[in-house]
């Protein structure tokens, strides 16, 4: 499956767990619904994968974990916040930057309609 395929399930599963959930609860929430919605539906994917910078040759270990990489393609950031600020997008930036990856997904369940809390980030695809 290729990233743009992959989008479109994890999308899907996202919509699922804010039309079952609703707006207001905790990210962690999400987090743990999201996982259990993309393990139904049989995608891969790691949680709270550090995201290491390498420094100078040396790989380094700065508190950077990502929450969720699905299927070592898509980098998926999930928020449960009012505004989406410039911080959390810079934060899925340097995630992808670090990985390598070249897909991200930043997921905001803090709203109405799960299609508001969507922003798509892509790097040379």
């Amino acid at each position: 499956m290729d990233e743009n395929e992959l989008s479109n399930k994890i999308v899907g599963a996202a919509i699922e767990v804010h039309r079952t959930l609703g707006p207001g609860l905790l990210e962690s929430t999400y987090e743990e619904c999201l996982c259990h919605e993309l393990s139904l539906n049989q995608i891969p994917f790691e949680r709270q994968v550090i995201m290491s910078v390498v420094y100078k040759g040396n790989r380094l270990e700065c508190g950077y974990r990502a929450d969720i990489v699905v299927d070592n393609k898509v980098i998926l950031e999930l928020k449960s916040v009012v505004d989406v600020q410039p911080i959390h997008k810079a934060q899925l930036l340097t995630y992808l930057k670090l990985s390598g990856l070249k897909l991200g997904l930043l997921l905001n369940f803090n709203v109405l309609l799960m299609k508001d809390g969507i922003n798509r980030f892509v790097k040379g695809l």
